[in-house]
């Protein structure tokens, strides 16, 4: 149980399969718990791979805003406090037109040749800090979803992209991660999940800062904010094992 204020102990969340389950919205009876039980007694912040808008519409909008003290949209590129926009990185900035356009085709034809039983659109989708590659098509449904993972865990389609990403671009300050069920991000090093750290470790009270994923494990985009030394990490298998986990650290 900890015993810290609430302003010395700082909760960031994983959103898909942590706070929601993928791609769905938050359940209501949870929402409910983190504002009402959790929230009284740590600081609450939210770190996703996605873009703002889709975190907004997973975690419910203006409420989300309102009750979560930190949002970082895009690994923390994007720094939204009591929700003001604070700051944001831009990957086109930093890595240039020639080297985007080179990744970008590469990506493109790269998903052209590959045989997976469905395809269907969006498969390129640039962000303000990663560019985030979908083999299936981002405009998949949630069944095609579904049917996808289970492809992907069986025929390692992502993993044999990020494997010919990392030959292709070894000399590109680029790094690449496996998030969720059907992408993988492509961002600098560095600007994983720990860059929102930058963010929370100066200027402020925290004596312990907790963070909270599902995909913790080696390439995974939780890997890296879940090994970091800042960090006290939890492993959870879907969004009512981190309520159990939170009712075991708060003793609620």
């Amino acid at each position: 149980m900890s015993t810290f204020k609430r302003e010395e102990i700082l909760l960031l969340f994983d959103v898909d399969g942590t706070l929601t389950p993928a791609r769905k919205v938050i359940e209501p009876e949870f929402e409910e718990f983190l504002y009402t039980k959790v929230k009284p007694k740590a600081t609450l912040g939210v770190v996703g791979g996605s873009d703002y808008p889709k975190i907004i519409e997973q975690l419910n909008g203006k409420r989300l805003l309102k009750e979560f003290d930190y949002v970082f949209p895009e690994n923390g590129l994007i720094h939204i406090e009591k929700g003001v926009e604070i700051s944001r990185q831009s990957i086109q900035t930093h890595l240039g037109e020639d080297v985007l356009k080179r990744f970008i085709n590469f990506c493109l034809r790269y998903i052209a040749d590959l045989d997976i039983p469905i395809k269907r659109g969006t498969f390129i989708d640039f962000r303000a800090g990663m560019i985030n590659i979908c083999p299936i098509g981002r405009q998949c449904t949630y069944d095609e979803r579904l049917e996808f993972h289970e492809y992907d865990t069986k025929n390692f389609v992502r993993q044999k992209f990020v494997e010919a990403l990392k030959k292709e671009f070894a000399n590109v300050d680029l790094t690449f991660s496996i998030g969720g069920q059907i992408s993988i991000d492509a961002f600098p090093r560095g600007w994983d999940k720990t860059y929102c750290l930058n963010h929370v470790t100066k200027g402020t009270d925290f004596k312990e800062i907790h963070f909270f994923g599902d995909k913790t494990d080696k390439g995974g985009n939780d890997h890296e904010i879940f090994e970091d030394s800042r960090t006290i990490g939890h492993k959870v298998l879907n969004p009512k094992d981190t309520q159990r986990q939170l009712q075991d650290l708060f003793d609620l």
